[in-house]
């Protein structure tokens, strides 16, 4: 049963990020008139997708955070998490929905204004997303300490890759592929180390 939650945990934490890999598949690579309708199409489906991100961040820290050092780091990541998926929004708002519909509509000289404003929004978002990783890293290791190691790394490895390759294959399409991983690996750590607490706490009755 209890290898059955943490499928259930994994498959719940992996869904944006290998929705968004896949997306990255059939993404064009660039602008253009010919590509436009697909580009704006496809970022008007991704809207809901892209804050869904962060729920590998939410489901570990989930529960009502306590008065102290891991309860303020909570607090931290979530907010780091909220202000991800405003901003990330709004890049795919701008550079994605709006850059297309003007491309499609042929009225040129904005899109590369469109494009700037997008990107300081996705930055923006992505260092919020950071230090909502590094938060919740550091809430891990306090709670399961050294068997997080492995995702962490991946984690923060994808989040600095995620700053300047969006979901564009092929550097774009790795970094949601990373995001999987360590989501699915940090899940994974917690579940074993429940597991042997459990084990142990029987022992100890036996």
């Amino acid at each position: 049963m209890r290898s059955l939650g943490v499928l259930r945990t994994t498959a719940l934490v992996t869904a944006a990020p290998l929705l968004l890999a896949g997306a990255g598949l059939v993404h064009p690579r660039h602008l253009t008139a010919a590509t436009a309708g697909d580009w704006a199409g496809l970022h008007i489906a991704l809207l809901p997708v892209f804050p869904f991100l962060v729920l590998g961040l939410l489901v570990p820290l989930w529960g009502r955070p306590g008065r102290d050092a891991e309860g303020a780091l909570t607090v931290l990541a979530w907010a780091g998490c909220l202000v991800y998926a405003a901003y990330y929004s709004g890049l795919d708002a701008v550079a994605g929905i709006s850059a297309g519909t003007v491309v499609d509509h042929g009225i040129h000289g904005a899109a590369g204004r469109l494009f700037a404003t997008g990107n300081e929004l996705g930055r923006t978002g992505v260092y919020a997303l950071a230090v909502a990783c590094l938060a919740t890293c550091a809430v891990l290791w306090r709670r399961h300490g050294v068997r997080v190691l492995p995702g962490a790394a991946v984690l923060l490895v994808a989040c600095w890759s995620f700053v300047d390759s969006h979901i564009f294959w092929p550097w774009g399409v790795f970094t949601m592929l990373g995001f999987a991983l360590a989501f699915a690996l940090l899940s994974v750590a917690a579940s074993r180390t429940a597991a042997d607490s459990s084990r142990t706490g029987t022992l100890t009755n036996r």
